[in-house]
């Protein structure tokens, strides 16, 4: 099979089949909150996020990714010198974070029996079976991210603190998945297809021994294709969208490249900054190596 064919498979969604058993599980984490007296009766959204909702799953990452955000208690980030009482807001609480999580570990236990339920440092994991599958349930709440003139960015996004340590980690969903749509719709419906083939790229990559693919962020992937220009996409042929692409991952995680200025697929976060789990070279490594595994000159 050549490399054409492989991207062609590589880059179709999961299968009908594991695509219901992902909208069960998303069912099931929905039904699960409402049947618990305390949370049915607060300001709580059901947000799905990650590469389920952006629809760039691939058959070894076809998890489910919720966030169960409690609107009416948020975290904020203020401008320097700034405080609650500048922007008219309580420095009160409704729930603590960790009441919260403990809210919401309650009604998955009691849902789904708490031997389906393993808590993590940053989510509940909630075990598949023959209809659903693997789901990482994460409690946060609302996130405020304000300016001088005392505006948010809006939709919020969402915050939760780890369990071990305490650290604050903010994501924005709702930006990340309208910023990929748009994209997807840009570049001739490529966007995620070559989101996909990575990933699969990675995971082969990792399965015959490739250091380079190990611990290799599927979000970074998406956020690095996310970057790429849109012309990089809609060739004639999807093997010379790969090499596009790739050949801006690489240049662009080059030191010279322009990796500082890179954001996640949200354009909110830098891509790369010392809070991120991965770094530069690590990027760079990965594909460079994936460029060479596919005899791209």
């Amino acid at each position: 099979m050549s490399w054409e064919d492989t991207f062609i498979t590589w880059s179709a969604p999961p299968s009908l089949t594991e695509r219901e058993k992902m909208e069960n599980a998303e069912t099931a984490i929905r039904k699960a909150v409402a049947a618990n007296t305390r949370l049915s009766q607060m300001d709580v959204s059901i947000i799905p996020q990650g590469s389920y909702r952006s629809k760039t799953n691939v058959r070894l990452d076809s998890d489910v990714d919720i966030a169960v955000c409690l609107n009416s208690t948020f975290f904020t980030q203020y401008p320097a010198g700034k405080v609650h009482e500048d922007f008219g807001n309580s420095s009160s609480e409704e729930i603590t974070f960790p009441e919260f999580r403990g809210l919401v570990q309650v009604a998955l236990d009691d849902y789904f029996g708490s031997a389906q339920v393993t808590p993590g440092n940053k989510a509940f994991d909630i075990h598949s079976n023959n209809y659903r599958v693997d789901a990482d349930v994460v409690a946060t709440f609302a996130h405020r991210h304000y300016f001088e003139n005392g505006l948010f960015i809006e939709p919020a996004g969402v915050a939760f603190l780890t369990r071990d340590t305490s650290k604050r980690i903010e994501n924005w969903p709702h930006q990340a998945y309208e910023n990929g749509k748009d994209k997807h719709d840009r570049t001739g419906r490529r966007h995620r297809k070559m989101v996909r083939i990575l990933k699969r790229l990675r995971n082969k990559m990792q399965a015959e021994g490739y250091e380079e693919a190990n611990d290799i962020s599927s979000y970074l992937i998406e956020s690095m294709v996310w970057n790429a220009a849109d012309q990089s996409f809609n060739h004639t042929t999807y093997t010379e969208d790969v090499r596009a692409v790739l050949a801006y991952c690489f240049n662009e995680t080059l030191p010279a490249g322009s990796h500082g200025s890179l954001v996640e697929s949200n354009d909110i976060k830098y891509l790369f900054h010392v809070t991120q789990p991965w770094t530069r070279e690590q990027a760079h490594k990965f594909f460079s190596a994936a460029w060479n595994y596919l005899g791209f000159q």
